[in-house]
């Protein structure tokens, strides 16, 4: 094969612009045969034409000791796609370089229409003491390795996955975070197809997406996030929020993919749904038990008067003379028996209820408020509230039923937002806690709402009370029920500047271990 007898008109192009070239350059196929070189080239070897062109760049540089570095790069950059440089050390493949000097080479890629190699170019020039000899600078070799050291940057430093592919599908690069995700490093996956990120059945059809898009222009996923799954090397699946952009460079087109695990996103929502689903179903007994104790309260007085007129209408019968007067009488008591007995099944439903079976146990007080505020924050945010924390160490240990309290601060912080909503001002939020001289924990949950007017204040706890248009007033009857099980108190204050201050007390972890060591 002679570079004057080129298979194409591309190749004749190419090799007329090598042979011409001022630097010392060589065109080879992706099988590393040179097809072209410049005089630049041969002038520096000191070789013809006949015995480089046509032959493998194994034989034509032959017992260089580098060679096999060199071969390592071209075949780096034919599996990559990219231009890739390396230097050279005392390497006399210019035979004309000072004796210390280096070899500094630039492997570049040749891409056809389909984006795949026809043919790299192979540049050297000697550099001593890591700089360049003086002579004619390679522009093109120039611009090339500084855009790649940016792109090298951006890849190496860019938080999120980044995947860089071309139109046929296939990897171009992959930044550190992409490869740590996936578990293959670069050099094993550029110029695979990038569905081996994917699993089925989105493996099978990711092609098809790819030429439907070329083909018609018609977006389903392009500059649009979704969630979809990516497949590790090890074959196991994750969620991954998917972001893709398209850059287009002459014919040709790139996809660049910005990929964020989803892993401890999904885990933490899913906790929290599990947390939220174990604090309304005990938000919901408890109301039910609040509910149940108050109309016990409430219906016995009724039961008992309907008693004592029912045995009133009994001795009232005793002086009538009359063949019904028994039979009434009859009735009557057997009424107030069954008078009593409702009496009585309501009073051990309330002795029921007022127990509040629980099962405290030694529980972190800011994992309580964590785990709290994460489900009674939300919309914080957008109704413009500023929320802090403030949290004393020494009183982080206290002996509680977790979902209990939780139940507890979920109602306090919510009923806080609900009362600034109306606010104009500032709206600030603060949950505190301190210890106590008696080894307990205090809790304060501090608002800057318009505050209580002083006749919902002094029935603030008790069942039905609310200020709310929807609300059923068990919410802090609640609150008093739970924090009260817990041997501890809540009450509330007015807050200097405006608002209302909650606060409510437990009992430590250290103090509950004493009393049972006692």
């Amino acid at each position: 094969m002679s570079e004057t007898s080129p298979s194409s008109a591309a190749l004749r192009q190419a090799a007329d612009g090598v042979a011409t070239s001022s630097r010392a350059e060589l065109l080879l196929t992706p099988e590393l045969t040179v097809v072209a070189c410049s005089d630049a080239y041969l002038g520096a070897r000191g070789a013809t034409r006949e015995a480089i062109v046509g032959r493998s760049i194994r034989e034509v540089l032959e017992g260089e000791t580098a060679l096999g570095k060199l071969i390592a790069s071209l075949e780096t950059v034919c599996r990559t796609r990219r231009p890739h440089r390396i230097v050279l050390p005392g390497w006399q493949a210019i035979t004309r370089a000072p004796a210390t000097a280096a070899v500094a080479v630039v492997n570049m890629p040749v891409l056809g229409d389909d984006g795949a190699v026809r043919w790299l170019l192979h540049s050297i020039e000697a550099v001593g003491d890591g700089r360049p000899v003086p002579g004619e600078p390679s522009g093109v070799a120039v611009a090339l390795e500084a855009a790649e050291a940016r792109l090298r940057s951006v890849l190496q430093t860019v938080p999120d996955a980044m995947i860089i592919i071309d139109e046929q599908g296939r990897i171009e690069s992959l930044s550190a975070t992409a490869e740590r995700l996936f578990g293959y490093p670069l050099a094993e996956a550029a110029g695979q197809n990038v569905s081996m990120l994917m699993p089925s059945p989105d493996r099978e059809r990711h092609d098809a997406y790819l030429k439907r898009y070329l083909a018609t222009g018609e977006r389903h996923i392009i500059g649009i996030g979704r969630i979809v799954v990516g497949q590790r090397k090890d074959g196991t699946t994750f969620p991954i929020h998917l972001t893709v952009g398209e850059l287009r460079s002459a014919e040709r087109h790139y996809f660049t993919g910005f990929i964020r695990d989803l892993t401890e996103q999904q885990l933490t929502e899913s906790r929290l749904k599990e947390l939220q689903s174990e604090v309304t179903h005990m938000s919901r007994y408890t109301a039910l038990g609040e509910m149940a104790s108050t109309l016990a309260h409430e219906l016995n007085q009724p039961l008992t008067a309907i008693s004592n007129y029912l045995k009133g209408c009994q001795r009232l019968l005793a002086g009538v003379d009359s063949e019904a007067a028994p039979v009434l009488r009859d009735a009557l008591g057997k009424a107030a028996d069954q008078a009593l007995r409702a009496g009585h099944i309501i009073r051990r439903l309330r002795e029921f209820v007022a127990r509040g079976e629980t099962e405290p146990r030694a529980e972190s007080l800011a994992k309580l408020i964590e785990d709290a505020s994460t489900l009674a924050l939300v919309g914080a945010r957008e109704n413009r509230v500023n929320v802090s924390f403030r949290l004393d160490p020494k009183a982080d240990q206290v002996f509680a039923d977790r979902i209990q309290i939780q139940q507890v601060l979920v109602n306090l912080i919510r009923n806080a937002i609900e009362s600034m909503a109306d606010v104009s001002g500032a709206r600030r939020l603060e949950l505190t806690t301190a210890a106590t001289g008696q080894g307990a924990a205090e809790i304060t949950v501090s608002d800057t709402g318009p505050g209580l007017a002083p006749e919902i204040a002094r029935h603030l706890f008790q069942p039905f009370m609310t200020t709310k248009r929807k609300g059923m007033g068990l919410g802090l009857s609640i609150c008093r029920t739970i924090v009260e099980a817990h041997g501890g108190k809540i009450w509330a204050e007015d807050r200097a500047g405006g608002g209302t201050i909650f606060k409510f007390t437990l009992r430590g972890a250290r103090e509950e271990a004493s009393t049972h060591a006692g």
